[in-house]
């Protein structure tokens, strides 16, 4: 284990000594607190939060290190309210919320971002989800002019260029078509771009967070494209173009969309898609990076070459060790990491934990993981739970008993192409060390003698 650089969380994140989690399980001081900051993703949200919880989190940690409870647990002992009362009737809220208690698990923005009056990016809370889903109202976002919740009634959705007939749907009209609904994972092309500089982002929410995974419902793209009589011989990629104001636009090579896995969608598990996420449609495309399944779909143009539109020609391209820019590179690797234990977490005691995280592929099925607890010297294959699905987040498992002294846990994926996961210095050898987009080297996490667990990387 060499070379090892560590990426110090700020001052705002120490304060969680308390707890397992920093982002859960708020007291009613720390709902108040809450409450009041109103502002989602402010920097010192988390240090606020903990300031006010603080008088009852020593409780909690002192009942952590000492179970033996004496007389009795009075949580036990005691009748509380909800246990001698009535509660609330049904459909109260008509929309369900999470609980009071959960208000700390949020979408973030990033302290290392350029802040602007117009944020662009919100980073998902993944440290404190369980399973593969994304809840919608916690799916990360990624604007390139705002978001907007367009009439559906007046959203149009056009498919021309190499067709005989150019075609113009409304959403009535898709809606009536036949559907589908698969489960995929979106990942920014900019997710953990930041580690590629050494900048101390502390959690994994900032370093993983622009991925969320759900399932989508819609009409497959080949479908409508075949209605309007597409030239599929001459059609080698489409162009697909967003209603926002930035009118983003992409270049898909026609091989994907003939799959069957490109969608056309407007529904996001089990409801219609968020405003923030494309409401009322946008282009699901499995396996590539998040830039590409384009938000409000207004149209796509079947071509006979690439676009090089604005949007692929200067952004989204990766800067290489001699200075030249690869383009068009969308697919995302083979990638995990570890959420649980992570950064910003704290370890209460020595013992037995049950190390948790995901892995994900653009090309295929998680095949294996490995999870290293020693800084990569030894590893030992992780359980993938079930579901196990092409192109989807899959979650892993794998015992640990920590025994109090400073460590590094890890973790590898390898996908069903034969693909592993690479370390920094694997990946660095061919990207070198400038760019920003396609990240999937190997997490490092390092757990302090004090519990408490900070950003490293191992070279």
């Amino acid at each position: 284990m060499t070379d090892i650089q560590v990426q110090h969380a700020p001052a705002s994140t120490a304060a969680g000594r308390v707890r397992k989690a920093p982002e859960n399980f708020l007291n009613p001081a720390g709902i108040r607190t809450a409450q009041a900051e109103g502002i989602r993703g402010r920097r010192d949200f988390i240090r606020n939060a903990f300031a006010a919880a603080m008088a009852g989190g020593a409780a909690v940690h002192a009942a952590a290190q000492a179970p033996d409870v004496g007389d009795g647990d009075p949580a036990i002992l005691k009748l509380p309210k909800h246990s001698t009362g009535l509660g609330r009737p049904v459909a109260s809220p008509p929309y369900g919320q999470p609980s009071q208690y959960e208000g700390n698990v949020q979408r973030r923005q990033s302290p290392g971002l350029t802040q602007t009056n117009q944020a662009s990016v919100s980073f998902a809370p993944i440290q404190s989800l369980f399973g593969i889903v994304t809840p919608n109202g916690l799916h990360f976002e990624r604007h390139h002019q705002g978001w907007w919740d367009i009439d559906p009634q007046q959203h149009r959705f056009m498919v021309n260029g190499l067709v005989k007939t150019p075609k113009v749907f409304t959403m009535d009209d898709l809606m009536r078509l036949p559907a589908v609904s698969r489960f995929h994972f979106i990942e920014c092309g900019a997710n953990t771009g930041m580690n590629w500089g050494n900048v101390a982002v502390p959690t994994v929410q900032y370093t993983h967070g622009m991925l969320s995974c759900c399932e989508y419902t819609g009409v497959p793209l080949i479908t409508l494209l075949e209605m309007a009589g597409a030239d599929l011989k001459k059609g080698k990629f489409i162009l697909a173009e967003g209603a926002d104001g930035s009118s983003m636009t992409r270049t898909i090579p026609i091989e994907l969309v003939t799959s069957g896995e490109v969608l056309v969608a407007y529904g996001q598990n089990g409801e219609m898609i968020r405003p923030e996420n494309g409401y009322p449609l946008r282009l699901v495309v499995p396996g590539v990076q998040g830039v590409s399944w384009v938000k409000y779909l207004r149209r796509v143009e079947l071509g006979d070459m690439p676009f090089a539109t604005k949007d692929e020609a200067v952004h989204y391209v990766d800067l290489m060790p001699d200075g030249q820019h690869r383009q068009y590179t969308s697919i995302q690797e083979c990638k995990s990491v570890i959420s649980t234990p992570s950064g910003g977490q704290v370890l209460l005691s020595r013992g037995f934990y049950n190390i948790t995280g995901l892995a994900w592929s653009g090309r295929g099925k998680i095949k294996r993981v490995d999870v290293s607890v020693d800084g990569g010297r030894n590893w030992r294959t992780a359980r993938l739970e079930n579901p196990i699905l092409s192109k989807c987040l899959t979650r892993f498992n794998i015992d640990w008993v920590w025994d109090g002294k400073p460590t590094i846990v890890q973790s590898r994926a390898m996908d069903d192409t034969g693909y592993v996961q690479p370390t920094y210095k694997q990946l660095r050898q061919v990207r070198g060390s400038r760019s920003i987009y396609h990240n999937n080297a190997v997490q490092s996490w390092l757990v302090q003698e004090n519990g408490e667990v900070k950003n490293v990387q191992v070279a």
